[in-house]
């Protein structure tokens, strides 16, 4: 497979990083270029890849295209490839819908949509993805390929990106607060800042391992380890009082809903 990326960021990078220690590519038969030259330079000396000298150059020469470039200039760059003939465009681009893309391109190439989220970086990611009007089932089977070499994925219908937004993509920084938290009370509790930091980042970690190894259900894995009246209870009492589902809840909500405005222009 010819792969192209346009737009070497970090998340850019972090997908080409994984697709190559997949080995569903070699580094010979990826193309990349970024508006920024340092960066593309850059992607080549860490992992290897060609960079040409502009967008349309690595979408002639590549049967599939990362477009992961921010939303901002997004659409005037695909002007600059909606010449060339019919290829597989996989965009990350936050907010811009299947139909802005294929209206920019002139409807020439088969688009598909992903809304990916950071841990991507290290190989954790969780993104889902939805077919344009002309992508088919073996564009589906790519795009399973290379955004699994990152992590988890799945098929959803678009209309459904903006909830995944909310609960995946803006997810991790819900669980960075909350281990903020955790370190601050720690802190406040006596504990030096190294361990409470140390101690709260392993259960948040060791926590969603334990969900993913054992395939129990979290409200399962919650009750096994909440003993009647004892300290674990107290908490979650505590939680409950201050209506911590609502909370959640709420923030999901407001994400999605910011999500669907922006997805609106």
């Amino acid at each position: 497979m010819n792969l192209g990326v346009i737009g070497c960021g970090k998340m850019g990078r972090a997908l080409v990083g994984g697709i190559l220690s997949a080995g569903i590519c070699s580094p010979d038969d990826v193309l990349v270029f970024d508006a920024y030259a340092e960066a593309s330079d850059s992607m080549q000396k860490e992992l290897g890849v060609n960079v040409a000298q502009s967008n349309s150059e690595v979408v002639d020469g590549s049967e599939v295209v990362l477009l992961c470039v921010k939303p901002q200039g997004f659409i005037e760059m695909l002007g600059e490839i909606g010449d060339s003939s019919s290829r597989l465009l996989i965009s990350i681009a936050a907010g811009i819908r299947i139909a802005a893309i294929e209206k920019a391109t002139e409807d020439k190439h088969r688009v598909i949509r992903v809304m990916p989220n950071t841990p991507a970086l290290v190989g954790k990611g969780a993104s889902a993805y939805a077919l344009g009007s002309s992508a088919t089932p073996e564009d589906a089977k790519i795009a399973d390929a290379l955004l699994g070499a990152v992590g988890y994925v799945c098929q959803v219908e678009e209309k459904d990106l903006d909830a995944v937004t909310a609960v995946s993509g803006s997810g991790p920084a819900y669980v960075f607060l909350m281990i903020e938290a955790m370190v601050a009370a720690g802190i406040q509790q006596g504990l030096s800042p190294e361990i409470a930091h140390n101690l709260a980042v392993q259960t948040v970690s060791g926590a969603a391992e334990l969900v993913i190894e054992t395939g129990d259900a979290p409200a399962q894995l919650r009750e096994n380890v909440t003993s009647p009246n004892g300290t674990t209870f107290a908490a979650l009492q505590s939680f409950r009082a201050n209506d911590f589902e609502r909370v959640v809840g709420d923030a999901v909500t407001a994400a999605a809903d910011r999500s669907r405005e922006l997805g609106k222009g």
